[in-house]
């Protein structure tokens, strides 16, 4: 049966907000940092972007489909102009100073715009095949099946909007490449460290509980 947590748990919605508006804006910074992983080149956002689907599953589970949605709509205008500040004035991992606000940088913003339609994809689908799955008997599924189809759909559809054509010529030329590799590397984050992480953080949450919303689980 679905698990939904009281409705005094509700403010964790704010914190959840704070926390997707975080992780995307520490990821469009990052991803704008390459490296070379056994050979392949991939960026270091792979690293920190698996974060916000354990968030969501979380949310899915605890608090139900709607709440979820609610965080992604709440998410996605804040994170598409923090991320825009901060990529410009950190670009390239340099800090080039307030003066550089002044002057529109359409690099930057076609990387904030990718991650907007990006993240709103590939949360949506994200959340539709998380909450189809998770009244199986095994709680790995809904996680893993989830993970899978949402960084597919959130990895190509941002390294397609970001660089196809790119005035970078490095990731214009590589970003199929980074993209393949970008999300190996999220499916091996994700399936080894997170969802394993969303077992132990579920079962926690599950046992801090009331007997009586635990009992409805």
């Amino acid at each position: 049966m679905p698990v939904v947590i009281p409705a005094v748990w509700c403010p964790a919605l704010a914190g959840l907000i704070v926390f997707h508006i975080l992780i995307i804006i520490a990821s469009n910074y990052l991803v704008q940092l390459p490296m070379t992983l056994f050979g392949w080149q991939t960026t270091w956002g792979a690293f920190s972007f698996p974060f916000i689907f354990l968030a969501t599953d979380l949310t899915v589970r605890l608090l139900g489909k709607q709440a979820a949605r609610q965080v992604i709509a709440r998410v996605m205008l804040p994170a598409l102009a923090a991320s825009y500040v901060v990529s410009v004035l950190f670009q390239e991992a340099a800090f080039r100073g307030l003066d550089s606000l002044l002057e529109f940088n359409t690099f930057v913003a076609r990387i904030s715009l990718a991650s907007f339609l990006a993240y709103a994809l590939g949360q949506v689908l994200d959340i539709q095949v998380f909450d189809r799955l998770r009244h199986m008997r095994q709680w790995w599924i809904a996680p893993v099946a989830s993970t899978i189809a949402g960084n597919l759909l959130d990895t190509f559809t941002f390294f397609s909007v970001a660089f196809w054509h790119s005035d970078n010529a490095f990731m214009a030329e590589n970003w199929m490449e980074i993209a393949t590799v970008d999300y190996g590397v999220k499916l091996v984050v994700s399936l080894v460290l997170f969802v394993p992480l969303y077992g132990v953080l579920l079962g926690g949450i599950l046992r801090a509980m009331t007997p009586k919303a635990a009992q409805s689980a």
